[in-house]
């Protein structure tokens, strides 16, 4: 390996560090923060770093491998059930309703129809990263609006793998008659098939039989050699590699080894997602900035403008009215980062030029600066808006204890856990460490590893959904984060909270919890009534 390529690594983590760093602290998306890193160190900018050299090409491709895996393994069809008609409605209008305008302003400014049409369905998307976030951090994930963005960004997650299939077709290699395309739809069954029968196999036989091994090992050994036949696969099959990538996720998705595939893969996927997103900016040319800023501003402006007035449209359809139309609207105009993967799996397959690729992640970029307080002030107009008909009644309401989750699996989460399963409630477990959890996923639990002050951790363990939450994790000041997360995210959830110190109890109380226990009032109690009975 040249040790130049070594400096240029170190140079773009430390680079995507800083930028996660200050975008943290001022509170904007760290894709923001990555693709600027990356215009700064590019050639448009101070040249730190070339944006044609194969290795670092190598890593953006890892980096979309290792994205689109994860997608996978958090496919949930049991998700997109749930949201019924609203999906395939709301998400074909808003995905059409950008993608078909794009398309011919694309041919207006000289761009060729493949590369207009995957630019278009680039534009299209949004990020589910960043609005889920938003959402379950304010406590509006199951609201009506909160579920109706959240379908059309599902949709759009969903909509990325028949978009990845359209590639092949648009190249100059797909286009020599119908036995070519006849092949590559035979090619796409097969490899769908295979996919099947794999998930399948690893469900019911693979990992039941590695799993009494104990050994996260195994784990990384299986994940990486599926992820790397399923890629060689969807290449053989003629099909893009990265789709191989996604369903390498789908076949690991379900099972009782998600968690901890999900917990273990998740360093390696922020990593490479820091290459792959500051890769991306390195072709981005700063210098447009300056030398055409009005005509940059002209395309962000009418790429949020119609990306707002497509999706309030589309919410529109499926019965969100008034304000609370147009707040989504606003929520959706951006670009997300899927629309990166896609443009970069187009642009490796030599459907859009770089130069033009270059432009549309500038506009991206822009847009996605702004997303921030737009998407607070889209949230703040479903305030006021006409969507409150449909909100559900709450969980408390129903009567009986059906759904709990368990934060800590030691000792006391483990005597909580069974003395809530034995009564027929359905309860999650959710811990840092995926070890903890083995007995429990065994067991047929629910079980979600990672830092449950997190709000996407949260809702992995079902949290949104709970009727009860039970905390009992060690650390006091742990334990504040997560109460304070929980209630955001499910404010109707009755909580329950283990503590150590008595003078921590009322901060419990203030931050949402319904009865605390402390440790340290109980070990006194029973002191006392030792002295008085005197046993002692």
């Amino acid at each position: 390996m040249p040790e130049w390529f070594v400096v240029e690594l170190l140079v773009i983590l430390a680079a995507g560090l800083a930028a996660s760093v200050v975008c943290r602290r001022i509170g904007v998306s760290s894709i923001v923060g990555y693709l600027g890193m990356g215009a700064v160190l590019g050639s448009g900018a101070f040249n730190f770093v070339g944006n044609d050299q194969h290795e670092v090409e190598l890593l953006r491709e890892a980096g979309v491998f290792l994205l689109l895996f994860t997608v996978g393994l958090e496919f949930s069809i049991s998700e997109l059930r749930s949201l019924a008609w609203r999906l395939p409605v709301g998400g074909t209008a808003q995905m059409l309703l950008v993608a078909v305008p794009a398309v011919f302003f694309g041919r207006w400014l000289g761009i060729d129809w493949p590369g207009s049409v995957m630019l278009a369905a680039a534009a299209s998307f949004s990020s589910t990263v960043l609005v889920f976030k938003t959402l379950t951090e304010l406590g509006e994930a199951s609201t009506p609006h909160g579920r109706r963005m959240i379908g059309i960004l599902l949709f759009q997650d969903v909509a990325l793998v028949p978009l990845l299939l359209v590639v092949p077709l648009l190249t100059a290699d797909a286009s020599h008659g119908p036995r070519e395309l006849l092949l590559l739809v035979i090619s796409s069954v097969a490899f769908i098939a295979a996919v099947m029968l794999l998930r399948l196999a690893l469900a019911s036989w693979v990992v039941p039989k590695l799993t009494g091994y104990r050994s996260p090992d195994l784990v990384v050994l299986l994940t990486i050699v599926v992820l790397g036949v399923a890629t060689l696969g969807a290449s053989a099959a003629g099909l893009p590699p990265a789709l191989g990538a996604f369903a390498a996720g789908l076949c690991f998705g379900g099972n009782r080894w998600s968690p901890q595939i999900d917990a273990l893969v998740l360093p390696f996927r922020e990593t490479f997602a820091v290459v792959f997103f500051v890769g991306l900016g390195l072709l981005i040319d700063i210098r447009l900035l300056w030398e055409t800023p009005l005509t940059l501003l002209g395309l962000t402006v009418t790429t949020i403008v119609v990306k707002a007035i497509a999706a309030a449209v589309a919410v529109r359809m499926i019965g969100l009215k008034g304000k609370a139309a147009v707040g989504v609207g606003l929520g959706l105009a951006h670009v997300g980062e899927f629309a990166f993967v896609l443009g970069e799996v187009a642009r490796s397959a030599g459907l859009i030029e770089p130069a033009d690729y270059g432009r549309f992640a500038l506009v991206a970029f822009l847009s996605l600066l702004v997303t921030p307080p737009l998407l607070k002030l889209g949230l703040r107009m479903t305030a006021y808006g006409d969507d409150l008909a449909e909100s559900p009644a709450p969980s408390s309401e129903q009567g009986l204890l059906e759904r709990a989750v368990v934060i800590g699996a030691g000792p006391v989460g483990k005597q909580v856990a069974s003395y809530l399963e034995t009564r027929g409630v359905s309860v999650s477990m959710l811990d840092r460490s995926p070890v903890n959890l083995y007995p429990f996923s065994q067991a047929g639990m629910h079980t979600a590893a990672g830092d449950a002050a997190d709000p996407a951790v949260l809702a992995a363990a079902n949290a949104d959904a709970a009727q009860l939450i039970v905390v009992c994790v060690s650390s006091d000041e742990a334990a504040q984060r997560i109460v304070k997360q929980a209630k955001r995210l499910n404010p109707a959830s009755r909580m329950l909270v283990r503590c150590r110190f008595e003078t921590n109890v009322r901060r419990f109380v203030e931050l949402g919890a319904n009865f605390v226990v402390s440790e340290e009032q109980q070990a006194y109690s029973k002191l006392i009534g030792e002295l008085e009975a005197g046993r002692t």
